[in-house]
C-alpha cells in the first residue's frame, strides 16, 4: 500500500516509491528505492517536502540500521536500484533459440513525425555536452541534472522511433569529433539498448553512461587526441589514461550511478582481455561495458579522423562481426548488427532495377526492405526531385518482380553524399 509521508518522518527500511516532483529535477535516477542510510534521507530533504512509501516493499515505521558489514559500497544509486539493472547473462538468454519473446517496444511515430523532435534534441544535447566538457576542463562539477534531462529526451525519442536520431547521427564533423562522438555513442547505445529490450530505467542509466563515457579525454592534451600519426608509447599511455581519469571524475560527481559509470570504466576492454585499462575479459566486462565497447568502436571506425577515413556502416559491421569472440561478446555483436539492419541508415545501395539510393529508415520486421531515398535512376541520371520509397510497398512490384536491394556500394560511389538525402526536418 502506498502512503504519503513528510520527509522528516522517513526512517531506515522504508521503501520510497515516488517523490513529490519528477525524478529529472533531482539527483535520483529512479523513483523506487529502500532507505538504507541517514545520508539518503538528508539528500531527499534537499529536494522534497513529502514522498510516497510502499509499505508492502519496506517498513511502515522506524527500523534498526543494518550492520555496517552489510551496507553496500559507496555508490551514487541505492543498492536496490542497482539490483534492477538487467545482467548480461539475462540479456544473452533472451536471444538463445526458443527464448526469444515479442519485443518490448514498437514504433509509435514515423521517421517523418519524429525527425523534428530529434533535431531539437540533438541541438540541446550538443550544447549540454560542450558545457560539460568545458566544466571538466576547468575543474568544475558536471551538471548532472542537465545531462539526465537530455538523456531522458533521447530515450523518449528512441523509444518512439530510433530512426530519426540515427539519421541525424550521420552528420559528422571531424573537427568536433569528441563532443559529437559522445552524442552519437549515446544514441547508438540507446538504439541498441531498445533492441535488447532494456527497460526505460535501464535505458536512462545506459544513456547517461554513454554520454559521459569519454569525459576523461578532457584531461588529455588535444594534440595527442588529434595527432594524425601513430602515437608514441608515452603518448598512448596518456591516451589510455582517459579511462581511469574519466571514472574518477564520474565517481566524484554527485548523482552518477555506478552502473552508468561502467560504460566509461569498460568501453575499451575487450572480450579476450586485450583491451585497457584493466584487462578485464569475457563476462567480467558486463552488459553496459560490453554495449559501450561495441558502440564506441562502431562510431570510431565509421568516422573520418585526422589519421583515418571512416568506413561505410556495412563494412564496419562486417569487420566487427569478424572480431566477435576476440574483441566483443559474440551474441551481442550479432544483435548489434541486427539492430543496425542489414542495410544501415546512410548506406548507399544499388537496387535490382539499377537505380541508386540511400537507406533512410530500416524495417525492423523485414530488414531486407528499408525505406530508400532515390538518388539516381537506372540510367544513372538524378531524380529531380529526389523521392523516398518504401521497399515494402506492393505498388513497386512490376511484372511480378519486387524492387529490392542488389548490393551496398562503397562510400563516395557516384559522388553521393548520404547526408544530403536523409531527412533532417525543417
Amino acid at each position: 500500500m502506498k502512503k504519503k509521508i513528510l520527509v522528516q518522518d522517513l526512517r531506515l527500511g522504508m521503501y520510497v516509491s515516488a517523490l513529490d516532483r519528477h525524478w529529472r529535477e533531482t539527483p535520483f535516477l529512479f523513483q523506487g528505492f529502500e532507505i538504507q542510510s541517514d545520508k539518503q534521507i538528508e539528500e531527499i530533504s534537499r529536494y522534497c517536502q513529502h514522498v510516497f512509501i510502499d509499505t508492502e516493499q519496506g517498513s511502515n515505521g522506524p527500523s534498526k540500521p543494518r550492520p555496517v558489514a552489510n551496507m553496500p559500497p559507496p555508490a551514487s544509486a541505492p543498492a536496490k536500484e542497482q539490483k534492477r539493472i538487467v545482467r548480461l547473462e539475462k540479456v544473452l538468454d533472451r536471444f538463445t533459440p526458443g527464448h526469444r519473446r515479442p519485443p518490448r517496444y514498437q514504433d509509435v511515430t514515423t521517421l517523418e513525425e519524429e525527425i523534428g523532435h530529434a533535431r531539437e534534441i540533438v541541438t540541446e544535447t550538443r550544447e549540454t555536452v560542450y558545457d560539460i566538457m568545458g566544466d571538466v576542463r576547468l575543474g568544475r562539477s558536471i551538471n548532472t541534472t542537465a545531462a539526465k534531462k537530455v538523456v531522458a529526451d533521447i530515450v523518449d525519442s528512441v523509444i518512439r522511433n530510433p530512426d530519426a536520431l540515427m539519421c541525424l547521427n550521420q552528420l559528422k564533423d571531424k573537427d568536433e569529433y569528441t563532443a559529437l562522438h559522445s552524442l552519437r555513442v549515446c544514441v547508438l547505445a540507446l538504439a541498441f539498448g531498445r533492441h535488447l529490450d532494456l527497460s526505460d530505467e535501464e535505458l536512462n542509466l545506459l544513456g547517461l553512461g554513454a554520454l559521459l563515457h569519454d569525459i576523461g579525454k578532457m584531461k588529455v592534451p588535444n594534440d595527442i587526441i588529434n595527432k594524425p600519426g601513430k602515437l608514441t608509447d608515452e603518448e598512448f599511455a596518456l591516451m589510455k589514461s582517459h579511462v581511469p581519469r574519466g571514472v574518477e571524475i564520474l565517481e566524484q560527481t554527485h548523482g552518477i550511478p555506478s552502473a552508468a559509470i561502467d560504460v566509461a570504466r569498460y568501453h575499451h576492454e575487450r572480450f579476450s582481455g586485450g583491451g585497457y585499462a584493466s584487462g578485464f575479459k569475457g563476462d567480467e566486462i558486463g552488459l553496459f561495458g560490453s554495449v559501450g565497447a561495441i558502440v564506441d568502436c562502431y562510431d570510431a571506425i565509421t568516422s573520418d579522423r585526422s589519421y583515418h577515413a571512416g568506413l561505410s556502416a556495412h563494412d564496419a559491421l562486417n569487420k566487427m562481426y569478424s572480431w566477435r569472440g576476440r574483441d566483443f561478446q559474440p551474441i551481442l555483436v550479432e544483435q548489434f548488427i541486427q539492430c543496425m539492419g542489414i542495410y544501415p541508415i546512410g548506406s548507399v545501395v544499388e537496387l535490382s532495377n539499377g537505380s541508386i539510393g540511400v537507406v533512410v529508415s530500416i524495417n525492423r520486421a523485414r530488414r531486407l526492405r528499408p525505406k530508400v531515398a532515390m538518388v539516381l535512376n537506372p540510367d544513372k541520371k538524378p531524380y529531380t526531385p529526389s523521392k523516398v520509397i518504401d521497399l515494402m510497398d506492393p505498388a513497386l512490384e512490376k511484372g511480378g518482380a519486387k524492387l529490392e536491394i542488389r548490393k551496398v556500394l562503397p562510400p563516395g560511389d557516384h559522388g553521393i553524399l548520404p547526408t544530403k538525402y536523409i531527412p533532417l526536418g525543417a
